[in-house]
């Protein structure tokens, strides 16, 4: 049996349905045609023309990431550059480019909640909820989720536990070192837009990527604290948790796919 895009589509949208997407976003088919054959599944956080080199390296029929290559609606596509460059090659080497963006990002058991089990804690709820469709009982998902610790700790030895478990040498932080934490909101990628109901919700430290100066001010003025991990450190677990996702679903439809997740990508960042 062939696993064609649409039917991919389909496989991803049983579990972050393309619906929970947010209306700026792009989740979905970026290039390529929804009736070509998979054999092979490449997965990146970003498209970019390293990660679409490796895919032609590796023959890959389908490159999915989680940031789309396409958000804002382009006026021209210049093949010379990006994303034109990446849509030139995506059709000469029949490579559909594939993303799941915000839609993974609410999804129960998507990003945010892979997130959180990274950092061996428990969600209560989303610190965004999606409102409920008529009938439905389900409350899990949205934007960010809110999370219970183990145990009473120290914000200084929560910053701690947060570098060990995502590898990452050095964060941004404020707020009080000393300060007793009990709960924690999360929200991977750019959280700064989820800020004030942060601060309005009962957890003491949000955990996220791409704060600016007023809103970490903002934090700190309340009494509460924040870490800043970057957004990719929060979103580059994406590719283990697709990969994880397709392995379980594909074999048990009948289907036999070679899936690689692409480890070379770095943070455009760098501390120096």
């Amino acid at each position: 049996m062939q696993l064609t895009v649409k039917k991919t589509i389909d496989i991803i949208n049983s579990f972050a349905p393309f619906s929970l997407a947010e209306n700026w976003d792009n989740s979905g088919l970026q290039a390529g045609n929804p009736d070509w054959t998979i054999q092979k599944i490449l997965i990146s956080l970003d498209v970019t023309m390293e990660v679409m080199e490796a895919a032609k390296d590796w023959g890959a029929d389908l490159l999915l990431t989680h940031h789309p290559l396409l958000i804002s609606p382009e006026k021209s596509i210049n093949f010379g550059k990006m994303p034109g460059s990446a849509i030139c090659m995506a059709a000469k080497q029949n490579i559909s480019i594939l993303s799941a963006h915000t839609n993974l990002d609410k999804a129960i058991n998507g990003l945010n909640d892979y997130f959180a089990e990274m950092m061996g804690i428990d969600c209560d709820e989303p610190l965004q909820k999606d409102p409920r469709s008529e009938g439905s009982t389900d409350s899990g998902q949205g934007i960010g989720r809110i999370c219970q610790l183990p145990s009473v700790i120290s914000f200084k030895d929560l910053i701690s536990q947060v570098k060990a478990r995502l590898g990452l040498e050095t964060i941004r932080i404020a707020g009080d070192l000393n300060l007793q934490v009990d709960k924690v909101a999360l929200c991977t990628g750019s959280g700064g837009s989820l800020t004030d109901l942060f601060l309005e919700s009962c957890a003491d430290v949000y955990i996220t990527g791409d704060i600016k100066y007023h809103e970490a001010r903002q934090i700190e003025n309340h009494n509460k604290c924040l870490i800043d991990v970057g957004h990719f450190a929060s979103e580059v677990i994406v590719v283990d948790l697709l990969k994880k996702r397709l392995q379980q679903a594909l074999p048990s439809l009948g289907y036999d796919i070679k899936i690689k997740g692409f480890k070379e990508e770095k943070d455009p960042f760098k501390t120096v």
